[in-house]
């Protein structure tokens, strides 16, 4: 009850100044930047104390870490809305609104409906198989097909001279066919068509359903799993449909199971599951024509709404203003508890009474930087030339979904934005003498990383330098600005699916540290000093960038290894 009193109280205190008000901030920064551009002007309004105020609210206990979807990532979205219609910004959502909806699917599994045989003798759900909440029924006869992927660029086809048409298909969970890396799935086409996984290719196939053969992992994980398919479910995005993957009802044995589903075949179970972990697999092969599994997956679907927030301030120039510089980050967390959607454990401090996990860092530092530009050009008297469009992206944690479906539905003209800018994780430092093992690749107080700037086009990396080289002359680190980074950070955040649309680029980022997806990324461990300097180095950035005379050339198309699959 105290926590619901508390959301309306700062929902209410919206209404009022926030403690350092926009007059104090300009009558302390005026004197200092007189003699600015307009854009250092701006810039110069962005403080560390705005700053704070603003992360105080988005990441504080009540947002409750803002999972995709929850309570308290719609207050955080109507927060930022809020402080936009105050600043003038124009809503640039669905409907005259600062939101674009997007649909989720969600279904999780009933286990009271959710039952299998195989020739007539009956098995438990969660004891005997688990179920994908897939709902559907089932029965035919079935045909084995190994790992069940479709690799074109390896010549691997799991269903090569075998008909799966309205059968059900059994695989091997066992992860990418041997001689397979991710690497060779993003440079090698096209997903669904050049490559595929095991449940998306049945069903392109014509299979009626699927089950399939446990790994390790799941055997030793089968409660755990158990229990996400019942409480938590599955939760896709509508209209991203290849974030849906398959449809298939779909089961996953026990090992006694399985053993009666390859009991009197070709190969038995035991065998099956030594392939898994050897290097000699098993054949595709036909069951026999007396063996029929039937299987029924009851679920629960429901459509849950969840939304990216979106502002654009228009541009000066009468020509220009139709082409957008876009400003990003991503204001969703992963929630609450130990099993928070993508959460690493309890704090390392050892408290394991906290089960928020705040995010204050990771991305309420790049949520609150977008705002403090957005406030910054909206109360400047002078505008860029260009129009530029502020996205807070929902669902980062999730697989990049509010980006992708920015991307996939833009709300302006896709080709009309000359270049990204994405803020995600930008309020830690790493202090003098930390020579903690998580911390170790944390940048200091006057550096970040900066990724992408110069992967395709070159003049938006020399703007990029030359600007902070000129202005504040922050250390610019480029360790994962390498195609081959074993990190995979270009993958890992929103920029990722605008760079895939042919838009130029810039990810400004601190590096993981021990609080990454942890309840200790809180806001006292913010070095807000840090923010204020990189943000307003954005900000000027962004305003060039807005400002030249033609939008950024791209000249280099995206290294394969960088390209989606």
């Amino acid at each position: 009850m105290r926590r619901f009193f508390i959301v309306f109280v700062l929902i209410g205190a919206l209404a009022a100044p926030f403690p350092a008000s926009y007059a104090q901030r300009k009558s302390k920064t005026t004197a200092v930047a007189a003699a600015a551009s307009p854009a250092r002007k701006a810039a110069e309004d962005i403080t560390a104390a705005q700053l704070r105020d603003y992360l105080s609210f988005v990441a504080s206990d009540e947002m409750e870490g803002r999972d995709t979807p929850s309570r308290g990532l719609n207050i955080t979205a109507k927060f930022i809305a809020t402080l936009l219609a105050r600043w003038g910004v124009k809503p640039a959502g669905d409907d005259g609104t600062y939101f674009q909806k997007m649909a989720l699917h969600h279904a999780r599994v009933e286990a009271a409906g959710t039952r299998a045989d195989i020739n007539g003798q009956s098995y438990s759900y969660g004891e005997d198989f688990l179920a994908i909440p897939h709902v559907g029924a089932v029965s035919g006869s079935l045909v084995y097909a190994g790992h069940g992927w479709l690799v074109k660029s390896k010549n691997i086809d799991a269903y090569r001279g075998i008909d799966v048409k309205n059968k059900i298909v059994v695989v091997s969970n066992s992860g990418l066919p041997k001689g397979v890396t991710l690497n060779d799935l993003r440079s090698g086409g096209k997903r669904g068509e050049d490559w595929a996984e095991p449940e998306a290719y049945a069903q392109k196939m014509g299979a009626a359903g699927m089950i399939e053969m446990p790994d390790f992992q799941t055997l030793a994980n089968w409660e755990r799993v158990r229990r996400n398919q019942q409480a938590g479910g599955t939760l896709v995005v509508t209209k991203l449909e290849d974030s849906r993957g398959s449809s298939l009802p779909s089961l996953t044995l026990s090992p006694k199971m399985a053993a009666a589903l390859f009991q009197g075949e070709k190969h038995s179970a035991s065998e099956i599951f030594q392939s898994m972990s050897g290097s000699d697999p098993v054949a595709a092969f036909d069951f026999g024509p007396n063996k029929k599994i039937n299987f029924t997956v009851a679920g629960e679907p429901e459509t849950i709404w969840t939304q990216n927030v979106v502002g654009v301030i228009e541009g000066s120039d009468p020509l220009l203003k139709n082409e957008y510089v876009a400003v990003g980050a991503h204001y969703d967390h992963v929630g609450m508890g130990p099993a928070g959607s993508n959460s690493r454990g309890p704090a390392r401090d050892g408290n394991t009474k906290d089960i928020i996990y705040n995010g204050a860092d990771d991305d309420g530092s790049g949520t609150v930087a977008v705002l403090a530009i957005a406030e910054a050009i909206a109360r400047s008297a002078r505008r860029p030339k260009r129009s530029v469009i502020f996205v807070w992206h929902c669902g980062e944690e999730k697989n990049l979904w509010g980006s992708d479906y920015f991307t996939r539905y833009p709300t302006v003209p896709i080709n009309n934005i000359v270049a990204q800018f994405n803020i995600d994780m930008i309020g830690r430092s790493k202090r003098e003498g930390d020579t903690s093992a998580p911390n170790r690749s944390l940048t200091g107080t006057n550096e970040i990383y900066v990724i992408g700037s110069k992967l395709m086009s070159t003049e938006l990396g020399e703007v990029s330098e030359r600007v902070n080289k000129s202005y504040l002359n922050l250390s610019f680190n480029y360790l994962y600005d390498d195609p081959n980074d074993p990190n995979r950070f270009f993958f890992r955040s929103d920029h990722f699916n605008y760079a895939q649309k042919g838009i130029p680029i810039i990810f400004y980022f601190d590096g993981v540290h021990e609080d990454y997806h942890r309840p200790g990324d809180e806001v006292q461990k913010i070095d807000f000093e840090k923010i204020q300097r990189v943000t307003r180095t954005i900000l000027v950035t962004m305003w060039e960038v807005a400002d030249l005379k033609t939008r950024p050339r791209v000249d280099k198309q995206l290294p394969p290894e960088l390209t989606g699959g």
